[in-house]
């Protein structure tokens, strides 16, 4: 290949690669202020409101994205390896999407191997509600937030130390804040 051929073919690559990069990230925005209004649409979605949530499920429905609607109200269960969550690394903490409620650390986060985001410890005893689950001919246990009581996935006992457990959760019903965000919600609100 001649020095011309080279470089019209790296210019095209370059060109190719910049267009996929435009692509995927100009819907970033979208993402995010679809999350936002969708927060801001639910009035119960609060990072630092512990109250317990008691609405319908006609309600849940009106505020919630449909995905995350089949998953915490319906106990749906998202395709594995499908999350952006499963292989996420950032340093912060996971929120219930449906109410804000704190659930994991992300240095709680490991690699499982199942297809899920996978925890094994959450943030507090009162974050996760446990529920004997015998559907699909299995005995489990399921999770359910501890503030609104969303499916979040199941709970096994073939975890790594120091808990043995394994929080095997959907990713949909995931919100995520990093470290240096979450803190300074966190002062925000207890400067009002």
């Amino acid at each position: 290949m001649n020095p011309f051929s080279r470089i019209a073919l790296l210019l095209t690559l370059s060109g190719l690669l910049q267009q996929c990069s435009y692509s995927q990230n100009n819907h970033l925005p979208e993402k995010i202020a679809k999350m936002d209004s969708t927060q801001k649409n639910n009035p119960v979605y609060s990072n630092s409101d512990t109250s317990k949530v008691n609405m319908s499920e006609e309600e849940w429905k009106k505020v919630l994205p449909a995905d995350v609607f089949t998953v915490a109200r319906q106990k749906g269960t998202e395709r594995p390896w499908t999350s952006k969550f499963e292989s996420f690394k950032e340093t912060g903490t996971y929120y219930c999407a449906a109410c804000g409620n704190a659930l994991f650390k992300s240095d709680t986060k490991f690699e499982s191997g199942c297809g899920w985001p996978s925890f094994y410890e959450p943030i507090s005893k009162g974050s996760i509600l446990y529920t004997p689950d015998h559907s699909h001919g299995m005995d489990r246990t399921e999770v359910q937030c501890g503030r609104c009581k969303a499916h979040l996935g199941h709970v096994f006992d073939d975890g790594p130390p120091p808990t043995g457990l394994r929080y095997c959760i959907n990713g949909v019903i995931l919100d995520f804040k990093k470290a240096n965000e979450a803190a300074k919600n966190y002062q925000g609100k207890s400067n009002q």
